[in-house]
């Protein structure tokens, strides 16, 4: 029987529910089981997995919801037993707290020389939030996701008329001034500096520049839409002209999905009066030139690569890592690409559609690349973690994926991404491997070949251990790829395939319609150029990365004002700030 048991006033980190929830499913005495908190977006996703009682009404946005199937009333006690030991010693071993910051008055008094407000409130909340972080002058690293793109638009103005910045929404990765925020790896301090959509193209392309001997100034994140007609750029604009004076940059890397022209346009002619050598990446474009001083790449290793030779003085060509040649050939064509990063599988999705000649964008939704043969997914996409942790974080929806290669006969190869830094799974590899061994076992039952193929993500500096992660998958036959593009030319020699590198010649920098870049605001200045001091308002493991890195930070205890009535909120937000 389906129960529901709602815990009032008992707001939790989502992070921890959607971590625990994955834990409590693996219980044999749980039928079903998800926690969440009662915000309205979540009693629609309760109600749209199956989870519906009449009880879920009375549950408010400060009220943790439990909906449990057992078969008895001792399952029920002992899965209630569990929770509250869980999120007790999560609350324990948070650290003694000095006092408890609720409000934003608190948070400026507790740090008044604060410049960045990092958000990871639930959606429908993060507009209010980055609107009072403007108001109280901090520069807002976004993480919420579903926030409307005309509050976007009109807080990104709002930012930069006040000499702000707006990172983000849905800002995965970022590092300022060398302090890595949200999702991102330990990278080596240096001179590039890198803007991007953020998450795991910002991710892929610091940590091979970190190889490459390089290091990064500041990697901002812009948000997937800024370069959506509606938003105009205006974050990546500010950005690239920020970076331009800032005297620690020697080196720029803008990346993004292809954007509507007339914004490609407007980036591209500020992008021209930079005095600074940048290397450009849109995203499933494939350039056939470069221009002088602006180096237009086709690949995530191409970036890196050519902004750490640019630095290092070095000629300017992209030379690829080595297809790695798999001694047994699978029995299967297909390739299947099962990805815990966006852009990631965007990468690969282009890449294969370019070797195969596949048109691109007729794929179903829910897949980047689907045809009879091969197919990418990205995991982490809204469609599959509505109310469940992403796959960075919990294996489980990749371990399903696995698994389920024995039952296509078309498969040959499978590529995943394994992700490190921080926010992410303390051991993946260990993870996948019992689902990637029973898969073999199995196949080898069918007398059938498929071979694994795995890039990783990351840096020697990253709290994972970049060395142990790849031993793990080594041991158990896992071809370990230095990047995104070696895994998927190695998978394509493997189904008899190849996917054509242009060489490129350098021609004259097209003209700028642009008389002279606009001036850095000193806001924005200063942002890239001193340690940011920190308030937290969301996720309190978004601490430890800043507080590993020496910087200061501040956790703001958000929890939803005015029962969680997002238009009360409103009311309340116009009223204490109406002048009479």
């Amino acid at each position: 029987m389906l129960q529901t048991i709602i815990k009032k006033n008992s707001y939790q980190d989502s992070v921890v529910l959607m971590l625990l929830t994955s834990k409590l499913n693996q219980l044999d005495e749980v039928l079903r089981v998800s926690i969440m908190m009662g915000t309205p977006s979540n009693i629609d996703i309760f109600r749209a997995s199956g989870f519906d009682t009449p009880e879920l009404s009375d549950a408010s946005s400060n009220d943790m919801v439990i909906m449990l199937e057992v078969s008895s009333e001792d399952d029920k006690e002992k899965v209630l037993s569990i929770i509250d030991e869980e999120l007790s010693s999560t609350q324990d071993s948070s650290g003694e707290v000095e006092e408890t910051i609720n409000s934003w008055a608190k948070a400026m008094k507790k740090a008044p020389d604060a410049s960045v407000a990092l958000i990871s409130v639930p959606g429908e909340y993060a507009a209010l939030e980055i609107e009072q972080a403007l108001d109280n002058d901090l520069h807002a690293f976004v993480f919420s996701d579903n926030v409307a793109i005309e509050d976007e638009r009109r807080l990104k103005e709002k930012a930069h008329d006040k000499g702000l910045l707006v990172m983000g929404p849905d800002c995965g990765t970022g590092v300022i001034h060398s302090i890595p925020l949200a999702f991102t790896n330990n990278i080596r301090k240096g001179k590039i500096g890198v803007i991007g959509a953020s998450g795991t193209g910002i991710q892929e392309v610091t940590t091979l520049i970190h190889r490459y001997g390089q290091g990064v100034t500041n990697a901002i994140g812009t948000g997937g839409r800024d370069l959506f007609t509606e938003v105009g750029a205006i974050s990546m604009l500010d950005s690239i002209v920020a970076l331009n004076d800032n005297p620690d940059t020697e080196v720029i890397v803008v990346i993004s999905k292809p954007p509507a022209k007339e914004v490609e346009e407007k980036v591209l002619n500020v992008l021209r009066k930079v005095d600074k050598p940048v290397v450009t990446l849109f995203l499933g474009t494939k350039p056939t030139f470069h221009e002088e001083n602006l180096y237009h790449a086709y690949t995530l290793e191409e970036t890196a690569q050519l902004s750490a030779k640019l630095l290092a003085k070095e000629e300017v060509v992209y030379t690829p890592s080595p297809i790695i040649t798999l001694e047994n050939k699978p029995t299967g064509k297909g390739i299947k690409g099962f990805y815990s990063g966006g852009t990631l599988a965007y990468e690969a999705a282009f890449l294969l559609e370019d070797a195969l000649g596949i048109e691109h964008g007729s794929s179903p939704e829910g897949f980047t690349l689907k045809t009879d043969l091969h197919e990418v997914i990205d995991l982490g996409d809204d469609m599959y973690t509505k109310g469940k942790p992403h796959p960075m974080i919990d294996p489980e929806i990749r371990i399903n994926k696995i698994k389920s290669v024995v039952e296509d006969a078309d498969t040959g190869v499978v590529v995943f991404d394994v992700v490190l830094g921080y926010g992410a799974h303390d051991d993946m590899a260990s993870a996948l491997k019992p689902a990637i061994v029973e898969a073999q076992k199995e196949l080898e039952k069918q007398n059938r070949q498929v071979n694994f193929v795995s890039v990783l993500v990351g840096t020697d500096e990253d709290p994972q251990g970049m060395d142990k992660q790849k031993r793990i998958l080594e041991e158990i036959g896992v071809t370990v790829c230095e990047n995104n593009v070696q895994a998927i030319r190695t998978a394509l020699n493997q189904v008899g395939a190849t996917l054509d590198l242009l060489e490129k010649d350098v021609k004259p920098k097209q003209a700028s319609d642009l008389e002279k870049l606009p001036e850095t605001s000193a806001k924005l200045a200063k942002l890239l150029t001193e340690d940011p001091k920190i308030i937290n308002v969301g996720l309190q493991s978004f601490t430890k990365s800043i507080i590993d890195n020496k910087a200061d930070v501040v956790q703001f205890d958000w929890r939803p004002t005015a029962g969680g009535n997002v238009e009360l909120q409103k009311v309340l937000y116009f009223l204490n700030h109406y002048t009479f």
